[in-house]
């Protein structure tokens, strides 16, 4: 039986009392909680990486929580729920990817309570990171080892590690952002998307401690560009995905992105290549999936998840035609 540790709870009023309070040490962000509340329950951190203090994002003035279109472009805040993103109907016309990629996400109950931003910023789901009772101190704890190399990693990068690090993004929201060219926008500055994730301890982003996400700027398709989103999962109504892929293609351009295959959302610009400004059919949409996995290199145990990425690419293709 595990029990939350105490904290102390901060509901931060503004932006830049968010910010401050997250410069301090021992100190995390909750919106939804899905997360972080599971994390500190099971005890996955060091002793002295757990928080003292949550700051409370949800009663920040005005609420991060909208969906609109404006100035050319979707704005989305970061505590939207992803339930809100999967039923709205100017996400689901215009940015198909990203409606279903949040539809895709996780079980009902949870898309109801988790956001964007936190799906965005979720730590990563390695068993050895997870552990109870943090029994692997592994490179995103600050160890030396990733246990994965020679331990169970059927479920890990197959385009190599990252800091020595192989545990993949399990983000669904991810790719359809990257694949939509969409924008992060924070308390600091405005960062392309593709440039959001990095390998950090025990993060999984490049936000700076006291530096929150503040909008979500996704740019209105052009005409013609028809997006996508697929999603393999051992169990598709709940589970974090297996491979997963987005998609937005017109007749002279082209964006692919891969998730849950590498560290970092994989952007796939070999098969951009493939398929960019030809017919999608049957062969060119194989052709895409086969350049998708250009440069592979499994684990021990996760060869199989390569054919998984093809097929997924080929078929989110054929799903932009």
């Amino acid at each position: 039986m595990y029990t939350l540790q105490k904290f102390n709870h901060i509901d931060a009023k503004t932006v830049a009392e968010a910010a401050t309070n997250l410069g301090k040490p021992k100190t995390a962000a909750i919106a939804g909680g899905t997360d972080i509340l599971g994390a500190i329950r099971f005890r996955i951190f060091r002793a002295d990486m757990y928080p003292d203090t949550l700051v409370n994002l949800k009663t920040i003035v005005p609420s991060l929580d909208y969906i609109k279109e404006e100035g050319g472009m979707l704005k989305v805040g970061p505590l939207t729920r992803l339930y809100d993103i999967a039923t709205n109907t100017t996400v689901k016309t215009k940015y198909t990817a990203l409606a279903q990629a949040a539809a895709a996400t996780a079980s009902p109950h949870i898309r109801e309570m988790g956001t964007i931003g936190g799906n965005i910023t979720q730590l990563v789901r390695c068993w050895y990171f997870r552990k109870l009772e943090d029994r692997f101190e592994c490179i995103r704890k600050g160890g030396n080892v990733c246990y994965a190399v020679l331990g169970d990693n059927r479920y890990h990068s197959i385009f190599g590690a990252v800091q020595g690090c192989l545990a993949v993004n399990p983000s669904d929201t991810a790719p359809a952002l990257v694949a939509l060219n969409a924008k992060i926008v924070t308390s600091k500055k405005t960062i392309d998307v593709e440039k959001f994730w990095a390998v950090k301890i025990p993060g999984s982003t490049v936000l700076d401690a006291d530096e929150i996400i503040t909008e979500i700027q996704v740019p209105t398709p052009a005409t013609g560009v028809k997006s996508a989103f697929i999603k393999f999962a051992e169990r598709a109504s709940i589970d974090f995905p297996v491979v997963n892929c987005a998609a937005a293609i017109s007749s002279t351009d082209a964006r692919i992105c891969l998730n849950a295959v590498h560290n970092l959302p994989y952007r796939a610009t070999a098969a951009e290549t493939a398929i960019k400004g030809k017919a999608i059919d049957d062969a060119s949409a194989t052709a895409a999936g086969a350049a998708a996995v250009t440069g592979n290199v499994p684990l021990a145990m996760n060869a199989w998840k390569v054919q998984i990425a093809k097929t997924l690419v080929k078929r989110t293709v054929l799903a932009c035609k």
